[in-house]
């Protein structure tokens, strides 16, 4: 219990110093005029009150990732602590912070066009598509396990029930990513943002009480869940950093983060906005993992009626029910079902707003909209079919995502750097250059060892992590000294 309450106060404490280091690079201007005034249009670019462009961006960027990666993450042991806490404050939060910045200072431009402006047309051109793909198969997986988990709780898992449940939240996300963002988003999200804190306040509490004995940080950063057999063939790097991905960093949040840019009134709001709703996440991930290590080592499965071998969404009801009764197990899993469904909506409208911003598609009319946005649902129905009829098939698909993800957040690092090398002095691009040098022997290894990818030895993820580091290092400082000095906004 130790190592969790010292990993909350450093995550309090990385807002508080770490977050103000970054703002102060990238020098925010109250007097500059946002996208929110100088492209409102009452459908994407609406200014909304700086509490409820918090409370919103918060949900967009939680989904079920905070929860459920921390569920998984937590098999590993209190390496996970770690990585939640150094990830998120050196890492995530600084995405966060300079995609959302970015966007501001470009109009509220999406993250292809951010890409496109620093790395070249050709990156834009491969995000553009990468990007979707992602935010399809965020919109997909977020279908899914919301649905289950509402078959659970309604007592009826079959696969007709499941997908009763599935064409509601389908038809909840069309009109979601149609309407102007102030008449659907705008109204319920600060409500299932409260859940969803109520879910994380209440398991604190618990926490506190039962003040259990779990594995500490001192104790050793070895991979637990393979010495328990809980795991089998996942090595600490690099699968931990993409099984917690929400809670430490993700590519996810590069999306998210531009449509809060077009709502938000004032360049100073952008450290408690992006910065500050990504340590929110985090702490809600430190939360999920601090109770998994309780579940999974303590005696934690035994104590709610469950075993060590529970998905994560069981392990969400049983927790949640067991510790908080009926009407917080309500309130916490309104909170966890709440999550997905909500990133799920805004996944599907930056998909659209992507593709709109890609082929200057003004999006005001209706119509518009709808062009763009019934081909995106009719690809993720075929994709949501495949997640059901083959019984890995979800599984398959939350790998990907989980890479694609990672990837994702490593061009936001590398956009990020490039502008900080072209507009700041000193050594300042390195609070991104180094996450993005990290994130890219991360997600290179894993896909080198995965399955889903070429399945090399997990053995050689430490020679792989090495080299790709290396070369990060050689590639990036060979660019740097030879490139032509060029001035961008």
């Amino acid at each position: 219990m130790l190592s969790f309450l010292i990993s909350l106060l450093a995550l309090i404490a990385g807002y508080l110093l770490y977050g103000r280091l970054v703002e102060k690079v990238f020098g925010p201007d109250p007097a500059r005029s946002t996208p929110a005034k100088t492209r409102a249009d009452g459908v994407d670019y609406v200014a909304l009150p700086s509490w409820k462009v918090f409370m919103i961006q918060f949900l967009n960027i939680a989904g079920t990732g905070p929860i459920f990666g921390a569920i998984m993450g937590a098999k590993f042991g209190p390496s996970a602590y770690l990585w939640i806490v150094l990830g998120c404050i050196f890492a995530g939060a600084v995405h966060d912070y300079f995609v959302g910045m970015l966007s501001i200072r470009h109009e509220g431009a999406g993250l292809p066009e951010i890409v496109g402006i620093y790395l070249g047309k050709g990156a834009k051109s491969v995000l553009l598509a990468f990007s979707v793909i992602l935010l399809l198969l965020v919109g997909t997986v977020f279908v899914f396990s919301p649905a289950l988990i509402l078959g659970d709780i309604a007592g009826d898992g079959s696969r007709g029930a499941i997908m009763i449940w599935v064409g509601a939240i389908f038809l909840y996300y069309l009109l979601a990513t149609m309407l102007p963002i102030d008449k659907v988003i705008g109204k319920i999200y600060p409500a299932f943002a409260v859940a969803l804190l109520f879910m994380a306040l209440a398991l604190m509490v618990g926490l506190l009480v039962k003040w259990p004995a779990l594995p500490e940080i001192w104790d050793g950063l070895g991979n637990l869940g393979e010495q328990s057999g809980l795991l089998k063939d996942q090595p600490i790097f690099p699968c931990l950093f993409i099984t917690i991905a929400c809670g430490a960093i993700s590519g996810f949040h590069a999306t998210q983060s531009p449509l809060m840019a077009r709502c938000t009134e004032n360049e100073r709001l952008g450290r408690p906005v992006f910065y500050g709703a990504m340590i929110t996440e985090g702490i809600v991930a430190l939360v999920w993992a601090a109770v998994s290590s309780y579940f999974f080592y303590g005696g934690g499965a035994a104590e709610v009626g469950s075993d060590l071998s529970a998905a994560a969404p069981t392990v969400v009801t049983k927790v949640s029910e067991g510790w908080l009764g009926i009407l917080g197990g309500i309130l916490a899993i309104l909170g966890v079902v709440a999550a997905p469904i909500t990133s799920g909506d805004t996944a599907f409208r930056s998909a659209r707003l992507i593709v709109a911003d890609f082929f200057r598609f003004e999006q005001r009319p209706i119509r518009n909209r709808l062009l763009i946005g019934i081909p995106m649902f009719l690809l993720a129905s075929v994709l949501l079919w495949y997640s059901i009829a083959d019984k890995d098939g979800f599984n398959i698909i939350w790998r990907y995502f989980g890479w694609a993800n990672q990837t994702l957040a490593v061009f936001a690092l590398w956009t990020a750097t490039v502008y900080l090398v072209r507009n700041k002095k000193g050594c300042a691009y390195l609070i991104t250059f180094l996450p993005a040098a990290f994130m890219t022997a991360v997600v290179t290894t894993y896909i080198c060892i995965a399955k889903i990818g070429f399945g090399l030895p997990g053995g050689w993820n430490k020679a792989i992590g090495a080299v790709t580091l290396a070369l990060s290092f050689i590639l990036f400082y060979v660019w740097k000294y030879t490139r032509k000095p060029k001035i961008s906004q």
